[in-house]
């Protein structure tokens, strides 16, 4: 089976990847990533301005946009060495929906968990839709008793763990949307991902 999804190339991801990097040279040359105002004005999610003046393309746009060089690259490190794997498990068009729904439902939990102060918080970034990734893998990987291609129950747990000590150890990371990405990770793995039926080899007798 490891050889069956090695053959299948993981275009999504790439594209998904590439539309990041390609919005994010638009914007730094439209002005600056680290801007708060700018990024505001180009798409990130900013809640008064979605519940209150219903631009709620914000929920979207924002996946794609990110604070800084930095952000970026480690976004999408982290998303060209475990995408690929998801997509391969789910299927192209499986996949695409998965990515843009945890994406979308990571924003939506950060609105609805931070409602306290949501005047002050801009947030943007493709990790809630990565945290999704994460927790889609895991239960891929749970069903496939442990171990799917060559990631492990064990490799993903760690790095759960890691991301979200190290989220929730820093400053201007929006932790809802993290454990919001891997909720909806966790619950569309549940609904869109099947475990691959073992084929029969069947001898014919003359």
């Amino acid at each position: 089976m490891k050889d069956v999804y090695r053959r299948k190339r993981a275009f999504i991801n790439i594209g998904l990847i590439a539309m990041n990097v390609i919005y994010f040279l638009y914007l730094e040359m439209a002005g600056s990533t680290v801007n708060t105002q700018f990024m505001v004005n180009h798409g990130a999610m900013y809640a008064p301005l979605v519940l209150e003046e219903g631009e709620y393309f914000r929920l979207l746009t924002s996946v794609f946009m990110h604070f800084g060089i930095n952000h970026i690259m480690n976004n999408m490190l982290i998303l060209f060495i475990l995408g690929d794997n998801l997509e391969r498990a789910l299927g192209h068009i499986k996949y695409l929906l998965f990515y843009l729904l945890c994406g979308v439902g990571a924003n939506v939990i950060s609105i609805i968990l931070n409602l306290g102060d949501y005047r002050s918080v801009v947030s943007a970034g493709a990790s809630g839709a990565i945290f999704g990734v994460i927790g889609g893998l895991l239960y891929a990987v749970f069903i496939n008793r442990g171990r799917l291609e060559d990631l492990s129950a064990r490799q993903l747990i760690i790095m759960i763990a890691c991301s979200l000590y190290f989220g929730f150890t820093s400053t201007g990371v929006d932790n809802a949307a993290h454990i919001g990405g891997l909720f909806f990770g966790i619950v569309l793995g549940i609904l869109l991902y099947r475990k691959p039926r073992k084929r029969c080899d069947m001898k014919k007798w003359g």
